[in-house]
Parts: structure tokens; C-alpha cells; sequence
């Protein structure tokens, strides 16, 4: 069996698997942009929040509020996709803890 994982794993990594377009890098980079896709956040609370940014930056230049606004995305993306990464791990360790457990 030891050496059946062996080559399995010499041919994963001789062609490594397309996870399609280029910002997925990995399996829960995939599941996460899909993820994403289909559970869209645009909640009342969320526009309320950026409602009141724009408020802040009333009197900047377009360019200004662009790059700000862009800092603020970026940020509130990787926190989400952080949370939903620590999520699926904090999953697959629950169900290894049940497998030891549960027969």
C-alpha cells in the first residue's frame, strides 16, 4: 500500500492538478471562490458600514477614496477567506476526532 501512496504521490507531483483560473492555488483556495460565488454578503449591516466610510471620506479626491476603499476590500476578503479556511480545517479536524471515537 506504501508504496501504491508513492507513486500517487510522484504523479501528483509530476502534474499537478489545474485548480482552473489563477487566483485558486489550491483545493480550498477552489472552494472558497466558489463558496463566495453562490453566498454573496451585500447585508444591510455591510452597505451600512460602507455608507458610512464614504461619509469619512467626504472631500477626497475619487483617486483617494478609490485607494482606500480598495485597502478596505482586500481586507475584509482575506479576513473572510481566513475565517472560511480555519472553518473547513477546524471541520476536517472534528471529523478525525469522530473517526477515533465513533467506529
Amino acid at each position: 500500500m506504501e508504496k501504491l501512496i508513492a507513486q500517487l504521490r510522484q504523479y501528483v507531483a509530476n502534474h499537478p492538478p489545474n485548480y482552473g483560473d489563477g487566483d485558486c492555488h489550491s483545493i480550498l483556495d477552489m472552494l472558497y471562490y466558489r463558496y463566495s460565488e453562490c453566498n454573496r454578503l451585500d447585508n444591510a449591516e455591510i452597505k451600512t458600514a460602507f455608507e458610512s466610510l464614504y461619509q469619512q471620506m467626504h472631500g477626497m479626491s475619487l483617486r483617494e477614496m478609490d485607494r482606500i476603499t480598495d485597502v478596505v476590500c482586500t481586507l475584509c476578503r482575506e479576513h473572510k477567506k481566513a475565517g472560511f479556511t480555519e472553518g473547513i480545517k477546524v471541520g476536517v479536524q472534528v471529523e478525525h476526532e469522530l473517526s477515533d471515537v465513533i467506529p
